[in-house]
């Protein structure tokens, strides 16, 4: 569900800024799992400090800055690719996080673990188990699906990059 969120957010916020709709996301469906990732960190670690707004508030930015940092600098390891590039701004680390968008982040947590949250709970577990059990199962196995197809995708288009980098390459060198 928050990965869910967290891609309309993105679509969102690219769609205000660009003026245009941009689907945003690592994966092919309507999903961000760095959200969903980041609010099971932020729920779980900072849960039990939700009366404490500063704590929550800092605490949501370093982590989900964290997350985040870790994310960016793993997905261009793998994937030779910047799903976001922070460059631009002030106050940034390699492009992968900002200042600005690090105490929007710890805004966004706190108002989550604050607000949102509570509501989703509720929600969850106003779902019978006998339902909610098989819909668990369901969104994980097209997550699961659309995160193999996704890999398979990119790394399949970076390997023919990659050769045709080698192709012209060797046009270059026949044409010099």
């Amino acid at each position: 569900l928050y990965s869910f969120l967290g891609w309309c957010l993105e679509v969102c916020f690219c769609t205000v800024v660009t003026g245009k709709w941009v689907n945003r996301g690592f994966l092919n469906g309507p999903v961000c799992p760095i959200y969903g990732f980041g609010m099971l960190v932020i729920t779980a670690v900072l849960g039990p400090l939700q009366q404490n707004l500063l704590l929550l508030f800092v605490g949501g930015m370093v982590l989900t800055s964290t997350l985040e940092l870790i994310t960016g600098f793993v997905l261009k390891q793998l994937f030779h690719t910047r799903w976001w590039d922070y460059s631009d701004q002030k106050f940034q680390l390699g492009g992968y996080i900002c200042l600005k968008f690090s105490l929007a982040w710890g805004l966004v947590g706190t108002l989550a673990v604050r607000l949102l949250h509570p509501a989703v709970r509720r929600l969850v577990e106003a779902l019978p188990r006998q339902a909610g059990i098989p819909l668990l199962v369901i969104i994980l196995l097209v997550f699961v699906a659309d995160t193999i197809v996704t890999v398979n995708t990119i790394t399949r288009l970076n390997r023919d990059l990659g050769e045709m980098a080698r192709i012209m390459a060797k046009l270059h060198t026949a044409s010099d």
